[in-house]
């Protein structure tokens, strides 16, 4: 009877839900976009609430597209936006305030205050992270402090805290489970990533009472089943954060293997195994997953702005209509003629963490077109992933000649190609590029016995296309000392000294 696993993939600007047969094929798909929502400069927030309707809406839609009965599904698997933080109360069910997203910058000067007090080593040590508001601690903080009511609540025990993965599985589940896995706690700066527990030393310095925490569990393993009318009594035995889910979903199981998701932020990933490696160039140091007793680690380098340039394009410049108008645009150009743009809206991310620097649009000239800028954000992309694959192999001593890719912008030709000349490495494309979904549906798979093991789930993954590098060296170096000009105009601009 057990035919499909169903695939919650919650993301930051539309929830997902994608049906998957055991060949590894996709059966049907669903997906809806839900508000952004930007009270002030440099806040960033959902509705949780939103967020829980429109992802139960394309549960339905999909499972009716496919036609086929609730008892079918062996299990649910979950991969969520990273970071985003919920407060909700525990008797009501009821957010105390809307989610703070991964991009909200509202603690940077709170995090600046951390790192003055001589808090980095400590919190570097510990999680593997480095100080920051993308990361949910300083968040969660901002609640309790900000929020009328909301610190006593928190210490009677009455608020819980969750990542989208918890708040998702807490009304999957009417309440019953209040849990996260080892991947999101990871990514909280509340967790110890040697240890695998709530950290109280963070707890005390960010001021969180642990009532609030979820119970950490591993990434494959039934947790529990649903209780709610759409989908009653299916398992839910699979969580991971969306970029720890693709790394899984592209098979990158043997250290020193790398993937590169393209999505609103651009997030790259490589395996180093069941040891964590502490990064001495900006990277982040995190838990891939846990299956079974089996922890793996990974080096991550964070882009806070990848597919969010060309949303920018389309509605704050208005130069295209629809996200997919951008290739074509940039394809009437040869190049961007110099022109080179910073997207660093929300500061730059790896590997250079400046929560002050802006975005960079410069060597525009008369000749300048909404071509030139197109290319130029499309460019962005490609070199921002540079800077972290090279960040990547002075940390693991490795000589990465191969990157997976995901995420919606690899199917654009020109930026893989343009990608594959600037790494000097093959850039590969596989069939099934919803590897974030793919991810969270093999780790529920396992944990429920859909499939058998791990050399079950490889032969799943095939190749598409392979882009090789084809530019010239010398063509290419002065590519990349633009580009590094660029990046410290934008830093520069953050420095109000003059």
């Amino acid at each position: 009877m057990n035919h499909f696993i169903l695939a919650f993939d919650q993301g930051t600007t539309s929830s997902r839900a994608i049906l998957i047969g055991h060949n590894g094929h996709i059966v049907s798909m669903a997906q809806k976009e839900f508000t952004q929502i930007y009270p002030f400069p440099g806040w960033v927030e959902h509705d949780p609430e939103e967020i829980w309707s429109t992802q139960a809406g394309v549960a339905g839609e999909a499972i009716a597209k496919a036609g086929v009965a609730n008892n079918t599904i062996a299990a649910i698997g979950i991969t969520n936006q990273r970071e985003t933080t919920v407060v909700w109360n525990r008797k009501t069910g009821k957010p105390i305030y809307n989610a703070i997203v991964w991009q909200d910058r509202r603690t940077s000067d709170y995090c600046n205050q951390l790192k003055n007090n001589g808090q980095s080593d400590c919190i570097l040590d510990k999680t593997g992270l480095i100080i920051d508001a993308y990361f949910s601690a300083t968040k969660i903080k901002w609640i309790l402090d900000n929020v009328k009511g909301a610190r006593k609540q928190a210490e009677n025990g009455e608020l819980a805290f969750g990542t989208i993965d918890s708040w998702l599985v807490w009304k999957l589940t009417r309440g019953a489970l209040h849990i996260t896995d080892v991947s999101n706690a990871s990514r909280t700066m509340l967790f110890n990533i040697h240890t695998l527990e709530w950290d109280i030393e963070l707890l005390s310095l960010f001021d969180v009472p642990q009532s609030m925490l979820p119970q950490v569990r591993s990434s494959s393993e039934n947790y529990g089943v649903t209780s709610i009318d759409q989908l009653p009594g299916i398992p839910i035995a699979g969580i991971a954060g969306d970029q720890q889910a693709s790394l899984f979903g592209q098979m990158c199981i043997e250290p020193g293997m790398v993937k590169n998701t393209y999505g609103t932020g651009c997030f790259m990933m490589m395996n180093i195994g069941n040891k964590p490696i502490v990064s001495k160039s900006k990277l982040l140091t995190t838990i891939a997953w846990k299956i079974g007793e089996q922890t793996q680690y990974a080096l991550e380098g964070s882009i806070f702005i990848a597919g969010a340039v060309v949303q920018w394009l389309r509605d704050g410049l208005a130069i295209i209509k629809e996200s997919q108008d951008i290739e074509r645009l940039a394809a009437t150009v040869k190049s961007s003629e110099g022109v080179y743009f910073v997207p660093a809206f929300a500061g730059l991310g790896a590997p250079h963490w400046n929560q002050e620097a802006r975005g960079m649009l410069v060597g525009i000239t008369r000749g300048t077109k909404a071509a030139h800028i197109a290319h130029a954000a499309l460019d962005s992309i490609a070199y921002q992933t540079l800077e972290v694959l090279i960040a990547m192999q002075k940390d693991s001593g490795i000589d990465i000649r191969e990157l997976r890719v995901d995420g919606g912008a690899t199917v654009n030709n020109a930026l893989m190609q343009f990608q594959s000349d600037l790494l000097q490495a093959d850039v590969i494309r596989p069939k099934i590029t919803e590897t974030t979904a793919m991810g969270a549906a093999y780790l529920a798979g396992l944990a429920v016995k859909f499939w058998s093991d791990i050399p079950d789930l490889k032969h799943h993954w095939q190749v598409d296309r392979v882009f090789a590098p084809k530019i010239e060296p010398e063509k290419n170096h002065q590519l990349i000392k633009g580009w590094h000009r660029a990046v410290n105009a934008s830093k520069a601009w953050a420095n109000d000294s003059e």
